[in-house]
């Protein structure tokens, strides 16, 4: 007779490719380490395999494993761990519905919240998927919220207002233990939400990472704190962290769908038939001057010459399409109590900062949908309410930009969603001939939605919809893509 291993959370399934008719998957299990080393976990058993586990990490009082195995990516399918068995709506050929979410926390506080009110929305989708079945979870960013985690030690006390210049080695090698305790510490109470882990065990997440999967406004932050000791050591916490419970791998060992094998940045694809996923990494090469560096820009120049039939997903974690933030940014400096919210604003596409890269992302997206049969729709979060824009490529196709944000953090102020859309009248048109219109999601009263929120992205046959589920006022109509 089984008995239950003692675990913190898992099983957790990534997906990590989809090649001809099977999937790749890996299955994360954290355990906590009793007083003796504690004995490996069960295998995980498929319809042909029995998979070991092995360990991929080792914590203070943890321990991270791991089993990596294929489905059918054809036909709905199984796997079984431990005695229960796990079914996956796995057909990646045919219809299928993927979940796209993000801001699952808030910045402070968040590990302390009622259960029942920060997961409603998990809730909310998991019952989703028991009527009628996702095929994988699509994270736009801010999995979690690490802001706390400098919190407790001398070196990273008050970041990023206070920088040491010159702390010695033995500080930073104890800042650095500090810091991925507390990473995990995050990631474990995360993972472990009921509402969360039941679904993970039985659909494959892709995820991309966020500033707050760091810290707050990484990259938009002065040179001075990211590039310190205490900066680098905070980033290097957060990378291991995320390739570990994001990614399901290690330094070294990440899966082929990273444009960078050696993780420089996080960008990755994954395709399957008549549909590519596609996310660049918008925070690793990031600085104030900069959303992406050579390595980004590389992989999506590559993107937009590669063939891809079909239906391409675009996640920009912060929304590609959006209105005239330049105005915003200048009342900031002006306005001396304002100036604290600089580096939000310096975060987005639209910030003067980055207006040419913004521009050179939109033609390389033009380019992608120039080729015959490839559509592009843009998916993103980060803004914690729900949008969605329009720009048109020409040749009768459109960019449709779905915002959709966020999945725990509580929505901000309805007043803040009317002023973003009394500035969206103001239209934008980075590329000439290509203007930028928001419009209404069916059924809202305005442009910008002030309730707690996810995306249904729904394929029938070969025809794409898109559906908002709000806490409040339930889904929308679906939008034809």
């Amino acid at each position: 007779m089984n008995t239950t291993p003692s675990l913190s959370f898992g099983p957790i399934l990534i997906l990590d490719a989809c090649e001809g008719d099977r999937i790749h998957l890996a299955a994360l299990f954290l355990q906590p380490k009793e007083a003796r080393d504690p004995a490996p976990l069960p295998p995980v058993h498929t319809e042909t395999a029995e998979i070991a586990l092995e360990p991929l990490a080792e914590f203070e009082g943890h321990r991270l494993w791991r089993a990596r195995f294929t489905l059918p990516a054809d036909r709905a399918s199984s796997y079984s761990w431990n005695g229960e068995t796990y079914e996956l709506a796995s057909n990646f050929g045919s219809n299928l519905r993927i979940a796209f979410l993000s801001c699952n926390g808030e910045e402070q506080g968040d590990l302390e919240r009622a259960g029942q009110e920060r997961n409603a929305m998990w809730a909310r989708m998991g019952a989703e998927h028991r009527d009628r079945p996702f095929s994988l979870l699509l994270h736009g960013g801010d999995q979690i919220y690490a802001d706390e985690v400098t919190e407790g030690h001398e070196l990273s006390r008050n970041w990023p207002g206070r920088v040491p210049r010159d702390p010695s080695r033995e500080d930073l090698a104890s800042l650095r233990a500090h810091l991925r305790e507390r990473f995990l510490e995050r990631y474990q109470a995360v993972c472990s939400v009921p509402e969360f882990a039941w679904l993970a065990a039985r659909v494959p997440s892709l995820m991309q990472w966020d500033d707050h999967d760091i810290c707050d406004g990484w990259g938009s932050l002065r040179r001075s704190s990211t590039y310190s000791p205490v900066g680098q050591a905070l980033f290097a916490a957060a990378l291991e962290a995320a390739l570990l419970f994001q990614h399901g791998c290690c330094d070294g060992d990440l899966p082929a769908r990273f444009s960078d094998p050696e993780g420089t940045h996080l960008g990755w694809r994954v395709e399957a038939p008549g549909l590519r996923l596609l996310a660049p990494d918008l925070r690793s090469e990031r600085s104030r001057r900069r959303v992406m560096a050579r390595g980004g820009w590389q992989m999506m120049k590559a993107e937009a010459e590669r063939q891809a039939p079909g239906r391409t997903f675009l996640v920009s974690s912060v929304p590609l399409l959006g209105p005239r933030l330049s105005l915003l940014e200048l009342l900031m400096v002006l306005i001396p109590k304002m100036q604290k919210y600089e580096d939000d604003l310096r975060d987005q596409w639209q910030s003067r900062a980055h207006r040419a890269s913004w521009r050179r992302m939109l033609r390389l997206v033009c380019a992608m949908a120039a080729k015959e049969g490839q559509q592009v729709t843009a998916v993103s979060g980060e803004i914690h309410l729900a949008a969605r824009g329009e720009m048109a490529l020409g040749s009768g196709k459109m960019l449709h930009q779905l915002v959709a944000s966020g999945i725990a953090h509580r929505a901000p102020p309805k007043a803040w969603a009317r002023a973003l859309g009394l500035l969206s009248w103001l239209g934008d048109a980075p590329l000439k001939g290509h203007p930028i219109r928001i419009r209404k999601i069916p059924g809202q009263a305005g442009r910008y939605a002030a309730e707690r929120n996810y995306l249904i992205l729904e394929r029938s046959d070969t025809a794409w919809s898109a559906v908002w589920d709000f806490e409040t006022s339930g889904k929308s109509e679906p939008l034809v893509l």
